[in-house]
């Protein structure tokens, strides 16, 4: 609970953001051309997650010098207080201009935040975990992560429904920013009290020096450029999903808001569900044949997604975001355990703090930009599967075949090139997560 609270506030945070991206075009930029103020809202989506890779660095350093949950605690206050105030600002008609210049300040913010949230979490989370089961907590992580959109989009669904349209976009749209950043103070109370994982102090105990944590990053410069591969289309597709394919159905399918609420709610907690059944698979099989699975079903299947949910109806739409859920749950359940699984303890916050928001902020934030921006070019609602398909079709399989298997690594060393790499050597220590299953 403790490691997966921030994923929580992260995924609620942002996703606000997306769900009401309709609203926030209206009050945040002139309407003489609702298109372009739509772009612009989604710029300055975009525009935290270049933030990101610096609140990686730096709170990755924090957190690997000083601690896992001290850093925890303070990137959920933040990421929980840019949500408040983003629900509190006022709008482009009553200040002009900076309205959308405050926007983009609370934005900023909540990506400086989630980079540090985003790795310090599945860190602390992954070495807590019993070695045989990484995959599996990892997936309730992402359960954790993705639950809160679906039942999000009822919350607005309900909050629409009860105030009716027109006072929804009046200022009902606020509401569920003023309660993401509640949940942020929820956050900082499971966090204040928990201790670091012993695989962590362990590590610390070593004594390294910043040399030894320099030298340890610099070796794992392959590891980053996995990642930024792999990333590529595990950060596409789940972005399409969570950040755009809301919009889409409204503006390309011509469904109702509630209507577009309620298929992209069902298709999130469908993803969400995956997460832990995926995880666990990954566990007895290895992290590669998901993926493998994941980018073939893309591949084949996104084209076909996006003609269904354009096709203006209800169940079109549901059930092509559904097809995408399942696709995003089968790369994401095992990337997600990847991406930490190649670090070693003493440069994993740091180096999973670069690559992952790195690979988040390129391939992440520009996603629904892209997408909306690939519709308007050529005229055509299905021109995003294309930049989907031509990611997995060759940046995902570049990263596939250039990563090693993960499931056997042991935290403390992952892919250094030594004997201790694989956890099931006799020469390498036993992490703590082990001992304790095992009950020593």
């Amino acid at each position: 609970m403790g490691g997966a609270i921030g994923n929580v506030v992260e995924v609620f945070d942002w996703s606000v953001y997306a769900l009401t991206a309709p609203a926030l075009a209206v009050h945040f930029f002139p309407q003489g051309n609702p298109g372009a103020a739509l772009l612009g809202t989604f710029a300055v989506f975009a525009s935290a997650f270049f933030a990101r890779p610096i609140g990686g660095v730096i709170f990755g350093i924090l957190g690997d010098r000083l601690g896992r949950m001290h850093i925890l605690s303070l990137t959920v206050l933040m990421m929980g207080g840019g949500t408040l105030v983003t629900g509190l600002l006022p709008t482009y008609a009553s200040i002009g201009i900076a309205a959308p210049i405050l926007l983009v300040i609370c934005r900023l913010l909540q990506g400086l935040s989630m980079g540090g949230e985003s790795s310090g979490g599945y860190t602390y989370v992954i070495e807590s975990a019993p070695d045989n089961k990484r995959g599996r907590w990892i997936g309730i992580v992402m359960f954790a992560l993705y639950i809160p959109t679906s039942f999000l989009s009822l919350l607005i669904v309900g909050i629409n429904g009860a105030m009716g349209d027109s006072a929804y976009m009046e200022w009902g749209w606020r509401i569920p920013f003023i309660i993401g950043g509640l949940i942020a103070g929820v956050g900082f109370w499971l966090r204040k009290n928990l201790d670091d994982p012993e695989e962590f102090e362990a590590a610390k105990a070593e004594k390294a020096t910043v040399k030894d944590t320099m030298s340890g990053l610099a070796q794992s410069w392959k590891s980053i450029g996995r990642i930024l591969l792999l990333q590529a289309p595990q950060t596409a597709a789940a972005y399409l999903l969570v950040g755009y394919m809301f919009t889409f159905v409204v503006n390309q399918g011509g469904l109702k808001q509630i209507e577009a609420q309620l298929t992209s709610g069902a298709s999130v907690l469908l993803l969400a569900c995956l997460g832990p059944v995926f995880g666990s698979i990954s566990d007895r099989v290895g992290r590669k044949p998901l993926l493998w699975t994941g980018f073939i079903w893309l591949a084949l299947t996104t084209y076909p997604a996006f003609t269904l949910a354009s096709n203006g109806t209800v169940i079109g739409a549901l059930i092509g975001q559904c097809i995408l859920a399942v696709g995003s749950a089968l790369i994401t359940s095992a990337f997600f355990v990847v991406a930490v699984e190649l670090f070693p303890t003493r440069v994993r916050y740091t180096g999973h703090g670069l690559s992952f928001n790195l690979a988040a902020a390129i391939f992440g934030g520009t996603t629904p930009l892209v997408a909306t921006a690939m519709v308007d070019h050529f005229h055509s609602p299905v021109a995003p599967a294309f930049y989907v398909i031509g990611i997995v079709m060759t940046l995902g399989l570049a990263g596939l075949l250039l990563t090693p298997e993960t499931r056997h690594v042991s935290l403390r060393h992952s892919l250094l090139g030594d004997s201790k790499s694989v956890a099931g050597d006799s020469t390498a220590p036993k992490s703590p997560a082990t001992d304790l299953t095992s009950g020593a």
